[in-house]
């Protein structure tokens, strides 16, 4: 679970990634709307993993078009999330499943897939979440400007290091990523897990947003991410994603009381502070992923958890709820691949 693979420890990715980063933060911090931050930080990050690498035309290409389905999937995350809670489940269902069969396009379409299947779940939380806060206002149409924002930006950074590194193609930015465009058959097991992926994350949506549970989106959220093409490889990355749940809503805890008792300038100053640190925790997310993934799901669950939690300071039993939603998420995800393996199993002996 904790094995350290030295190799995919990258600062370097990590640095490009925290400059980008505090372009949008500084925008939203002088035009006082950090409801459209979490957006334009996801369509930076997503946009910069499903970058293909090579000439910069082919990498523009590829980076516009992401960002342009990016672009669609937010304005469907954010257009529902007020509207009933099965309309929501239903989209859940359809994005995931849409998602799972993009392997028939090959590997490197599914990966590309799942970024926006993941995002489509945050932002269908994240409407929920904002329909339900009076103070807060959020505009489908400047949530979709945000994301695409981000993914601008992207684009602005590798030009510039195209221009400075002298015109010339270069590699991928993030090589751990599987790159392989082959086509591939969509075989009855294929279609059978898409199916059952879906199911359970149109599951997970039901209990989140059916029964109204606080920060309950966690649930569909997790249920997504550790639902993996084996059982062998979801039961680790379950158990890796519970425990840096842990750290991660532990450190969050402990850092998000500390606006509590301020007030005024020093609440200000604290709450700046605070979204800085979150964005230094995601920039270690990003330098970490490939290094440990246990490690990588904490700076995560730090990071947004203090974004989260911020327009409510004193409520501090956010953290634990957020754990708790995960644990259920993993479970419905590897209940769900204990069954798809046992009926697998019945298939090959009959």
């Amino acid at each position: 679970m904790f094995r350290l693979n030295a190799a995919g420890l990258n600062w370097p990715r990590a640095i490009v990634f925290l400059d980008a980063a505090l372009v949008p933060m500084l925008v939203f911090w002088a035009i006082g709307h950090e409801q459209y931050l979490l957006s334009a930080l996801f369509g930076l990050l997503f946009a910069a993993l499903d970058d293909p690498g090579g000439s910069y035309g082919h990498r523009a290409v590829r980076v516009s078009a992401f960002a342009l389905v990016g672009a669609g999937v937010t304005a469907l995350g954010f257009g529902i999330g007020g509207e009933a809670w099965g309309w929501l489940v239903l989209a859940a269902f359809a994005v995931t499943l849409v998602a799972g069969l993009a392997v028939a396009f090959g590997v490197r379409s599914l990966v590309t897939a799942l970024l926006l299947n993941i995002w489509f779940i945050v932002a269908l939380a994240l409407s929920f979440q904002l329909h339900h806060h009076a103070h807060l206002t959020s505009h489908t149409w400047a949530q979709v400007v945000a994301w695409a924002g981000g993914a601008a930006l992207w684009l602005a950074v590798t030009f510039v290091e195209w221009l400075a590194r002298g015109r010339g193609d270069r590699p991928q930015p993030v090589p751990e990523l599987p790159g392989d465009t082959a086509r591939q058959r969509l075989t009855w097991p294929v279609i059978t897990f898409a199916v059952i992926r879906a199911a359970a994350v149109a599951a997970a949506c039901a209990l989140a947003f059916g029964l109204d549970l606080s920060y309950g989106y966690w649930i569909p959220v997790a249920t997504a991410i550790a639902m993996k093409p084996s059982l062998e490889q979801s039961t680790l990355v379950a158990a890796q994603r519970l425990v840096g749940a842990l750290v991660g809503a532990a450190a969050a805890s402990l850092l998000i009381l500390l606006p509590a008792s301020e007030t005024g300038t020093k609440l200000f100053a604290v709450t700046r502070g605070l979204e800085v640190v979150a964005l230094v925790l995601l920039m270690h997310a990003v330098a970490v992923r490939f290094w440990n993934y246990a490690l990588y799901c904490a700076a995560v669950a730090a990071g947004v958890l203090i974004l989260v939690s911020l327009p409510q300071p004193t409520n501090y039993d956010v953290e634990g709820y957020r754990v708790l939603w995960t644990v259920c998420g993993v479970a419905i995800g590897l209940g769900l691949m204990l069954l798809a393996s046992r009926l697998a199993g019945d298939d090959d002996e009959s």
